[in-house]
């Protein structure tokens, strides 16, 4: 009797064990679990706080609206990947194929074609995608996951074409001829700032004619500077210089320095009002420029990409309008810059 006491005992105690080794293999195994839903919850959280902005190229422009952009998301608690396509549309849509392979929720394009927006949105599959500075050429591609972030270029080149005719009035003269730098050719805002300086010039009361065929310079002060050179050697007869960007006045300042003319007496005038363009007019060499806003354009299209990704109105947050003609577009101003208003522009 006492031997079989022993026994059951014995079984009693080798059961208790073994409930209690069970109970804690469960709970190692539920830890186990937590972990593991913790770790894919920061992965995921990961993915939903990273935004990339995929540059065209890195200009000096573009380079302040990166800056002004990873500022913004830092501020807002989200990460920034930058990546330059280096003007390869190839790229920048592998680019955009990676972010979406990552699980990203959100992309922002600085197209390096408006041509290629369709192949951007494709590539993009689920993500949201939010178009900055260059628009698509196809504006009926923006829908409530597709938007653009920028500045109605037809009012940038409506400031010079004002300013223009203001000044040659005031010099009486109605009839004049101009050298035009041009962007690159194709572009929406080479395209458009071009026809709106020359649309404020005739309804100004201005008959502007083209001293010669347009530039195309490509955006670059050293390649406007080799362009134009051989104009201004050769005699040529014309009143102003319009440029489609800073980059590209200042390069035909240089010119015409070079060639023993006074920028001072024959208006030269840009768009950006960049740093170097803004001590430009402070110097008098050049007449006027117009205030594209990277800082702006670079927070406004963060906070439009968490926006549509948190599904808030694209324009939540910001100081910014959404067209009067087009909800899935946020219009930054351009502000136009003189002499006389410069300095407020000094640090933007």
């Amino acid at each position: 009797m006492k031997k079989l006491v022993t026994i059951l005992l014995t079984m009693i105690l080798v059961l208790g064990l073994v409930a209690c080794g069970g109970d804690k293999t469960d709970d190692a195994k539920d830890e186990t679990k937590d972990e593991a839903k913790e770790v894919e919850d920061v992965a995921e959280g990961a993915k939903t706080k990273n935004i990339t902005l995929v540059l065209s190229q890195r200009d000096e422009w573009l380079s302040f609206l990166d800056a002004a952009a990873a500022d913004s998301a830092k501020e807002l608690g989200y990460g920034l990947t930058s990546q330059d396509s280096l003007s390869d549309s190839n790229k920048q849509i592998q680019f955009v194929t990676t972010a979406a392979a990552a699980g990203e929720k959100v992309i922002i394009v600085n197209l390096v074609d408006p041509n290629t927006a369709s192949e951007i949105i494709e590539a993009a599959g689920d993500m949201k995608v939010v178009f900055v500075n260059r628009p698509p050429e196809d504006m009926s591609l923006l829908n409530e996951n597709v938007i653009y972030v920028g500045s109605d270029e037809m009012t940038s080149g409506k400031f010079q074409g004002e300013w223009l005719a203001e000044h040659f009035k005031a010099e009486g003269k109605t009839d004049i001829k101009y050298i035009l730098l041009n962007g690159i050719l194709g572009q929406v805002s080479t395209t458009n700032r071009t026809a709106s300086v020359l649309k404020a010039l005739e309804d100004n009361g201005i008959n502007a004619t083209e001293a010669s065929a347009p530039i195309a310079a490509l955006y670059d002060r050293a390649e406007a500077m080799t362009l134009i050179t051989p104009l201004l050697t050769s005699g040529l007869e014309f009143d102003c210089i319009i440029s489609n960007n800073d980059a590209m006045a200042l390069g035909a300042i240089e010119a015409l320095i070079n060639a023993d003319m006074d920028p001072k007496e024959i208006p030269v005038v840009g768009i950006d009002a960049s740093p170097d363009g803004r001590q430009a007019i402070k110097d008098g060499t050049m007449a006027m420029s117009v205030f594209q806003d990277a800082r702006g354009q670079g927070e406004g299209a963060i906070k439009a990409a968490i926006n549509l990704v948190e599904g808030n109105p694209i324009n939540e947050g910001t100081k910014y309008e959404v067209a009067e003609d087009n909800a899935n577009v946020i219009w930054i101003p351009f502000e136009p810059v003189t002499g006389e208003n410069v300095a407020e522009y000094d640090g933007k």
